[in-house]
């Protein structure tokens, strides 16, 4: 998978699914249980499913195939290619969000192998474009096309992994919300002209100005349901001062909230939505005056704050009627999934086995995954991996990506367990 190049703009996610439909094909599975659809020839997404008996509605395993673009310039090494140094596997996708993919479909192939015979069917799906998104996102095509392919009581998906620090691991996280995204597009527009002859009034300085005031500009710091339970369960992980901090965010702190917002910043993230400049054009000529300044201010939003919330509060940071904010796309925001004792419990029961004395902690995530798609529509989701990773060396989405290989291998058994305690009957 890692040597697809499946990113949205110069790679496809079609040849992963044949990829692995024809490693299924291989390991005995029916044409009839193999389904590659999708928006765009380019784009196609693979659902296989493993029958069981019907007892209970079926479960969905979620992963997407699609990366964010990597260029080689940037790294250290061809990301599109599997490397294995020092104990890591680096490469584009490597933890977001092809170990995932892989896994689910290498021990889908270890239940067919050992006639395991679950009380529901087992769905995998591994979709298209959860990075790019628009026309081509695989969940969005799927529920909205093919929603019998992955109709389910409940999803585990990406978005929760497992926190360590100093070689410890500390918390196996368990996404139940996460955030939103708004991509707002800030405009300078004016007339331009010679370069020889500069005026006041310039479209790059006017956004540059405007770009100033967002970056000092911070949103207030809260809690919801969600984080105020993430906290109260760090508290009782962290060691020293920041332990009390945490605790204290849980119990509604503001001045614990500060201290804890300026300790980390995935703390400061969970605890308020964040807005920040990602993408800029300008300009149409070395010896011209710029006609257009642009930029992206990427904003990961709480779901309890509205999109007019949102949009109002740039408005008033940026304070500047000629500096236009629009938005691009359609935005929608997803309702939480319940903590449901049956997943929990399977997947602290899992953890315990596994890595004893490592609390599960659920939490809402930073960033933004296909989950909101899936609890829109009715199906409960849950960001689980047992994958670990160094909290003060998270690669997603950069350079030299890479998974530690002991984590990859842990990852593997914890989800075959994981999958098979919640496919079969309570005892």
């Amino acid at each position: 998978m890692i040597e697809i190049n499946s990113s949205f703009s110069t790679g496809a996610t079609t040849p992963v699914a044949e990829a692995v439909a024809a490693r299924l094909r291989s390991a005995g599975f029916a044409e009839s249980s193999i389904h590659i659809a999708g928006a765009s020839p380019k784009k196609q997404n693979i659902v296989v499913r493993y029958r069981g008996t019907g007892a209970r509605k079926p479960i969905l395993l979620l992963a997407h195939t699609d990366v964010v673009e990597a260029r080689r310039d940037d790294w250290s090494m061809d990301p599109f290619k599997l490397n294995e140094r020092a104990g890591f596997f680096y490469g584009r996708g490597t933890t977001d969000d092809k170990a995932q993919a892989a896994l689910w479909i290498a021990n889908l192939i270890r239940y067919k192998q050992e006639a395991f015979r679950p009380d529901r069917d087992i769905i995998v799906a591994l979709t298209a474009d959860e990075e790019g998104g628009g026309p081509y996102n695989g969940v969005d095509w799927l529920i909205k096309n093919r929603r019998d392919l992955i109709e389910a009581e409940f999803c585990l998906n990406e978005g929760g992994w497992g926190e360590m620090a100093d070689g410890k691991r500390l918390s196996n996280d368990v996404q139940v919300s996460e955030k939103y995204v708004i991509n707002f597009r800030l405009e300078v527009r004016n007339k331009g002209g010679h370069s020889s002859m500069p005026v006041p009034d310039n479209a790059i300085y006017r956004l540059a100005a405007a770009l100033g005031r967002v970056a000092a500009f911070s949103f207030p710091l809260k809690t919801n349901e969600i984080t105020r339970a993430y906290f109260a369960e760090m508290g009782k992980i962290e060691k020293g001062a920041i332990a009390n901090d945490l605790e204290q965010v849980a119990q509604g702190s503001e001045d614990a909230m500060r201290r804890v917002a300026a300790a980390s910043p995935a703390w400061n993230a969970t605890l308020r939505t964040t807005c920040v400049a990602t993408q800029l054009e300008g300009g149409h000529a070395p010896n011209a005056l710029p006609q257009l300044a642009a930029a992206t201010v990427n904003c990961r939003v709480l779901p309890e704050d509205s999109v007019e919330y949102v949009r109002d509060a740039l408005k008033k940071a940026i304070a500047d009627d000629q500096v236009n904010l629009t938005i691009p796309q359609t935005l929608s925001r997803g309702p939480s999934s319940p903590m449901r004792p049956d997943v929990l419990g399977a997947v602290s029961k899992v953890t315990d086995s596994l890595w004893p004395g490592v609390r599960v902690v659920p939490i809402m995530v930073m960033g933004a995954t296909d989950g909101r798609a899936l609890r829109m529509a009715g199906i409960p989701t849950y960001g689980v991996q047992g994958v670990f990773l160094d909290r003060n060396d998270m690669r997603m989405h950069g350079r030299d990506e890479r998974l530690s290989m002991q984590s990859f291998y842990e990852a593997q058994t914890f989800l075959y367990e994981l999958v098979k305690a919640l496919a079969k009957s309570p005892e």
